[in-house]
């Protein structure tokens, strides 16, 4: 399943549509979203959902088209987000339907240990009901990008997915070689390093089966990386970096969508969990909410604007336990550079959304 990249605070606007235009007649839609077919759960205005339907692809959408112009009434329809990514969200879209995505969840609510699609897409129904009828914590709502940000970020995943192609491919070279008594070498398949490697012919044949498909991978990884670094904008903070910066404007699609400092807090997860209740309070590790590439990117900058920005002010709060040599252990100051990593967040939103300039917050050009 890909990643689905989760906003838990949207616009007001939206309910408020919803409250208004979800009438008594409205229809309501559960979907079980495969990669075939989808199962559908409808329910007319407040009446019990009707049996679940099954549908091809393409047979959902034309029975969606004539649901939405027969009954002339608001038609809503929500899924859970998936790994088929959101073609459906905007095909249904594209016929007035207001289609909602929301976050993978555990829809047997009663714990009846009973999953089955039909219950699935009911579940989602009667949530669906809940939130036009105005309960907003029904769902948790995720954002959908637009078909240009989804085209941009591939191309950074991609890399990403090359990158690890080839560290898999490099690491079965070398466990070949420490299966058999070798020393490891580093980097193997560049090319001077293997002509010169200290192994058998054997294990060379097998080794030559793997170093032009990593030369190869190499090489579409660079073209990659100068494509994305290219696209950075000038004048960055020092210790930013093209490939950092890119990376996070593009995961964060538009910094605009954020209406205040806590909302893309949040949506790093690197907020810390809590677990209360009466007089006990208890926060617990942080909850890896949200975004996980774009949590490991920030947390990747962190660290480097120890070094590169010493006057950046969280940097400041923190150096104590973060400098070189400093007597921290190591759980401090993994909690002190997710503080850090968790304010450049907010940061990066003031800078981005022209709320604050960088020298303000102490980042030198």
């Amino acid at each position: 399943m890909n990643e689905c990249h989760l906003n838990t605070e949207l616009s007001s606007l939206e309910g408020t549509r919803c409250q208004f235009n979800g009438g008594t007649g409205a229809i309501k839609l559960g979907i079980d979203v495969h990669q075939d077919f989808y199962v559908v759960v409808e329910q007319v205005g407040g009446s019990n959902p009707k049996p679940p339907q099954r549908f091809p692809k393409e047979g959902f959408l034309h029975w969606a088209a004539r649901l939405k112009r027969k009954s002339g009434a608001e038609v809503y329809a929500v899924y859970e987000a998936c790994g088929f990514g959101f073609s459906l969200q905007r095909n249904l879209s594209a016929l007035s339907i207001k289609c909602y995505v929301v976050c993978p969840q555990k829809l047997d609510e009663r714990n009846k240990r009973v999953k089955t699609d039909g219950l699935d897409a009911k579940a989602l129904c009667l949530k669906l009901d809940r939130f036009v009828q105005g309960n907003r914590d029904a769902l948790a709502l995720v954002r959908v990008p637009s078909e240009e940000e989804e085209r941009s970020r591939a191309i950074h995943r991609q890399r990403e997915q090359l990158v690890g192609a080839r560290k898999r491919l490099e690491a079965q070279g070398r466990s070949l070689m420490v299966n058999h008594g070798l020393e490891p070498v580093q980097n193997w398949w560049k090319p001077r390093t293997f002509a010169a490697l200290p192994v058998p012919q054997w294990m060379r044949e097998l080794l030559l089966n793997s170093q032009p498909i990593l030369l190869a991978l190499q090489q579409k990884i660079a073209a990659l990386t100068l494509q994305l670094q290219s696209a950075a904008s000038p004048n960055q903070p020092r210790g930013l970096g093209k490939m950092t910066s890119v990376i996070i404007d593009r995961e964060i699609g538009d910094w605009r969508r954020f209406n205040n400092r806590r909302q893309i807090a949040s949506y790093t997860g690197l907020c810390p969990g809590e677990y209360s209740s009466g007089n006990t309070r208890l926060q617990s590790c942080v909850t890896k909410h949200g975004n996980p590439r774009l949590r490991a990117a920030l947390v990747e900058l962190a660290w480097r604007l120890v070094r590169f920005q010493p006057n950046y002010k969280p940097v400041r709060k923190w150096r104590q336990i973060l400098a070189k040599g400093a007597l921290a252990t190591g759980a401090a100051r993994k909690k002190a550079i997710v503080a850090v990593a968790r304010q450049l967040a907010v940061d990066l939103w003031r800078v981005r959304t022209g709320r604050c300039k960088p020298e303000v917050l102490g980042l030198v050009s």
